[in-house]
């Protein structure tokens, strides 16, 4: 997954209202015959395309030029005898939309350029992500006593950048804040944008599964 994408590339197009991380884990339901097509032509290919996030407002064809997405690499694919599909795939390299080209495919194609982060000092990027594993830890751990879930949380990556990401598909973003991530070119300043998710909800939500836990025992504790 960590293939390098070429400075510009031409790439199906799946516009959906929703944003693709890198790292994070997607199931989609494939039923419109130019995406069941677009499916088809990934399969016998690379097994992979593009998703950019489009809100109802936006007309397909007006997404703006410079708009960030990310890579899906078909992972997984279920087909139904009504002609359905239902995959999963995993985002792995982002990329901003140069134009849309003419294809004879009944869905879209453009010609996108693949991105990465900018350099930055690493001593402030690596205090911060210390800092956002142990608050993700806090309240992904209190998230799971109050649901009395007993899966682990999920490891997280050791590289700042791709912590980001990992974190960030766990938690309920508006689509514009997604987006924001998805496109940030700074690991710092995404580490910054989570921070301000997570530091504010910490205490509440570890106070929760305290009462949570509290309520299961009948305030008497465990025998």
């Amino acid at each position: 997954m960590s293939i390098q994408m070429p400075s510009s590339s031409r790439l199906p197009i799946f516009p959906l209202p929703l944003v693709l991380l890198p790292r994070a884990v997607q199931p989609l339901h494939i039923f419109e015959p130019r995406y069941r097509q677009l499916l088809r032509d990934c399969l016998d290919g690379a097994r992979e395309f593009g998703i950019i996030c489009r809100t109802p407002e936006v007309a397909e064809h007006e997404i703006p030029a410079g708009t960030a997405g990310c890579v899906a690499h078909i992972e997984s694919s279920q087909s139904l005898p009504d002609g359905r599909s239902n995959v999963m795939v995993v985002g792995t390299r982002r990329f901003t939309l140069d134009r849309f080209v003419d294809d004879p495919a009944p869905y879209l194609v453009a010609m996108v350029n693949g991105f990465d982060d900018e350099e930055e000092s690493g001593a402030a990027t690596a205090e911060l992500a210390a800092r956002l594993r142990e608050l993700f830890g806090r309240v992904g751990r209190s998230a799971r006593a109050i649901q009395d879930d007993t899966t682990p949380l999920p490891e997280l990556p050791d590289s700042p950048a791709e912590l980001s990401f990992a974190i960030g598909q766990f938690l309920d973003l508006e689509l514009s804040d997604k987006q924001r991530l998805l496109a940030s070119r700074s690991p710092l300043g995404r580490l910054q944008q989570l921070d301000e998710v997570l530091a504010p909800v910490v205490e509440s939500v570890e106070q929760r599964a305290r009462i949570h836990t509290r309520a299961r025992t009948n305030g008497h504790g465990t025998h």
